[in-house]
């Protein structure tokens, strides 16, 4: 089973991600001290540390899970892309908005063919059905409805 391999937020748009052990969701609105908090649609980024490593292999060089600017990153799997599927991390039941397309900025951030690397692996854009707190090492679940 997956579990959480790492968890990040940023206070602003443009600051700088911040590991984090713990981090609170709240329903409907997101992460606590994230800035999406709040958000109608885009209040949680789910990304796969098995599809980070693949983009690693087609960059030829790491892609590190902070440059990404998701927040969660899952140890292994799949993250859904569909929209309206769901996902369990932790307590925290969550809802796929959309597939988080990887922006021309990480070209940037990370190096000159980032954002072609992570090309359909940059997991997806959730929103908080319920909340909860989410850890390092929490179990994911890629189908809760199974």
């Amino acid at each position: 089973m997956p579990t959480v391999h790492a968890l990040h937020t940023a206070k602003g748009s443009r600051l700088p991600m911040r590991a984090q052990e713990r981090i609170e969701v709240e329903t409907g609105r997101g992460i606590v001290d994230d800035r999406y908090h709040g958000a109608r649609h885009r209040q949680v980024t789910v990304q796969s540390h098995e599809s980070l490593l693949e983009a690693s292999l087609a960059f030829g060089a790491p892609v590190p899970p902070e440059l990404t600017r998701r927040n969660i990153t899952i140890s292994d799997g799949v993250v859904p892309a569909a929209p309206g599927s769901r996902l369990r991390i932790g307590g925290v039941l969550l809802e796929v908005v959309r597939v988080a397309a990887p922006c021309k900025l990480l070209d940037d951030t990370i190096g000159d063919g980032a954002q072609a690397a992570l090309r359909r692996r940059g997991g997806s854009v959730c929103r908080v059905l319920a909340g909860g707190s989410i850890a390092l090492g929490d179990p994911v679940d890629l189908d809760p409805d199974d």
